[in-house]
């Protein structure tokens, strides 16, 4: 039997393949249209490298410290992005993604919504941010005592913040910036930002940072519920600071350029942990150079590793997904210590499990609610984190990090569910953290290793002027279906499109009847040989299988971080050994290692004259 045409054997690969396709899009990072970022290999500001580009972007924002740029591309200057691409002074330029908040799957669902009075009155509700076994009210007896010279600042990177709300107004919660004098309409400090009292507004580029959305609020009193109880009506002055800085707006969604721009507010402004509950599924190198700017200014990251039950393993979410060594990755857990049906998951790249089910805090219009998120289990990580900084200030973002995990309580559901099979526990961490008040500052040197950048070209899900790929398919498509208006999709339209879709796929089957298909930008080739893997300061020994221009697989008994940056020594068959640097990564369908080159190394071409072709 066939239908349109097509080989009953083929039809169910192909309608396996269209779904596949169509999730592919749907997955398919979005970006803010004509906007990227680029970063320098030399210094910008002694060199001409900006002068070059000047006539045909739109400078928007620099970082000089990180030799990165922010710019839009000027009508009819599209070309320019592929010339800044060659330029041989150019590291990475990208498109600016967009990122999202993390809360649970259901988007502005809010329980149990309650005044403040109305909690206040409530006594039952005395220290209920979560029920889980995390000990947070025997850390405090252990705490110091207050002192307004020693309040550590975690900078809260989301939608916002009320800072009129009475948890916040009370507990004299807010970072104020002593350089900056309010209302003069002048920047105080030259820090390029004016009257940035609090914090900042890096959509609107003013410093009114209200919260329109609820999202910035809820996770920063659970940020300031790890040191007080929060529904107290005798509300204790805050030992933690919380630096509000608004880069999603109210639909929870914001663009990596203000993502970059607030971390970088942040370290520059004296945040010693930043708490990121958002993400998304786009790797970007300029985010990572933000982070990694961080890491250099030893300060914690706290990423939340998202809410789609899936495992980071193998399907990536960013920031959670990076591997600055102090970034710590939180999946969330009930409070039966079990991983929560919604959390992703990972024990390559999830580190740990934090409450995050039904945890009550602060919403605008002094209001209180429970939202599920790892968007709520990250806060608590954070909040717990900067009162273990109050104890041992010299200690630094890894360390800390180090520190969070070597507490944590190991428990029996979370094993092989995250890294350390264990979930946060504040009374430990206090504990170690006095014991550790003369620990001298170390940590690592760490030099990120960049993906292989994507063709910064081709818009997905934004422009119509792609030329090629899902962003062009997408566009076209939907105009013709018309899933972008009126009544959406009908099952006809949606039944069109898959066999729009097929087309292609029923293409590539015939030829599969006919030749085989080459689909690999390099051949590979069989060399066994013994290979010397340093990593993260452990120097491992593995058994290379196969090599190409663009990367090797290996074999090797310990768990790698997929992502993570690598130095190797390889003896090639002439007997030559060169030292090459990398990034890890997976191959599922061989089941082993293997390393992406950070650059194409030319003693491989001759070396691959001498060896067989892999069919693998």
């Amino acid at each position: 039997m066939t239908v349109i045409g097509i080989p009953e054997r083929y039809l169910m690969p192909i309608l396996a393949m269209v779904f596949i396709s169509l999730s592919t899009w749907a997955q398919t990072p979005k970006v803010v249209p004509g906007e990227y970022l680029i970063k320098y290999r030399v210094d910008m500001g002694s060199s001409q490298v900006i002068s070059k580009i000047q006539s045909k972007v739109n400078l928007k924002a620099a970082f000089p410290e990180m030799n990165m740029l922010h710019f839009s591309v000027k009508p009819g200057q599209e070309s320019a992005v592929d010339e800044i691409k060659n330029d041989p002074e150019v590291l990475f330029v990208e498109p600016n993604y967009i990122l999202e908040k993390l809360d649970e799957a259901r988007p502005g669902e809010v329980v149990d919504r309650l005044s403040m009075d109305d909690v206040q009155a409530q006594s039952s509700l005395t220290y209920s941010q979560n029920y889980a076994a995390v000990r947070v009210e025997q850390a405090w007896s252990l705490s110091s005592a207050y002192s307004a010279s020693n309040r550590p600042i975690v900078a809260i990177i989301d939608t916002g913040l009320d800072g009129s709300h009475n948890l916040f107004a009370r507990t004299n919660s807010l970072w104020i910036n002593p350089k900056e004098i309010p209302g003069n309409g002048v920047d105080d400090d030259q820090n390029g930002y004016i009257d940035d009292i609090s914090g900042w507004n890096f959509i609107t580029n003013s410093p009114a940072y209200a919260d329109d959305e609820g999202h910035g609020t809820h996770v920063a009193g659970i940020v300031v519920g790890a040191g007080l109880d929060v529904f107290s009506p005798q509300l204790d002055q805050s030992k933690i600071r919380i630096m509000p800085l608004k880069f999603l707006d109210k639909q929870g969604a914001g663009s990596t350029s203000n993502a970059v721009k607030a971390i970088y507010y942040a370290v520059n402004n004296g945040a010693k942990v930043i708490n990121n509950s958002w993400g998304g599924p786009g790797y970007s190198s300029a985010l990572l150079e933000a982070l990694s700017y961080a890491y250099n200014q030893k300060v914690l990251i706290v990423s939340a590793a998202g809410n789609s039950s899936k495992n980071n393993d193998s399907t990536e979410m960013y920031p959670a997904n990076y591997v600055v060594p102090s970034n710590i990755s939180i999946a969330a857990s009930s409070d039966t210590d079990r991983l929560a049906s919604f959390s992703n998951y990972g024990v390559g790249n999830v580190h740990l499990a934090s409450p995050g089910v039904y945890i009550y805090s602060s919403l605008p219009g002094n209001m209180f609610g429970s939202m599920s998120g790892t968007s709520m289990a990250a806060p608590f990580v954070s909040g717990i984190a900067a009162l273990a900084l109050r104890e041992a200030p010299s200690l630094t973002g890894y360390q800390l990090k180090n520190l969070i995990i070597s507490t944590a309580v190991q428990v029996g559901p979370l094993a092989g569910k995250v890294q350390s099979g264990s979930r946060v526990d504040a009374y430990s961490l206090i504990s170690q953290a006095k014991s550790n008040v003369q620990t001298i500052a170390s940590q690592p040197d760490y030099k990120p290793s960049y993906a292989e950048s994507r063709d910064p070209a081709s818009e997905a899900q934004s422009s119509p002027k792609s030329s090629g790929g899902c962003g062009l398919v997408s566009t076209a498509l939907l105009n013709q279906f018309g899933s972008g208006g009126g009544g959406g999709m009908t099952p006809a339209n949606a039944l069109s499109l898959a066999l729009v879709l097929s087309m292609p796929l029923a293409y590539f089957f015939y030829l599969r009847t006919r030749k085989p298909a080459s689909r690999r930008k390099y051949d590979r080739f069989v060399m066994k040989s013994d290979i010397k893997v340093n990593i993260g300061g452990r120097e491992l020994v593995a058994q290379m299988n196969t090599i190409s221009m663009g990367g090797l697989s290996f074999n090797v008994d310990e768990m790698l971080e997929k992502g993570g940056s690598l130095t190797m020594k390889i003896k090639g068959p002439d007997g030559a050994e060169i030292e090459v640097e990398g990034r890890v990564v997976w191959s599922e369908a061989n089941q082993s290692y293997g390393v992406q080159f950070s650059e194409a190394v030319q003693s491989i071409q001759g070396w691959t004259n001498q060896l067989a072709k892999s069919e693998n």
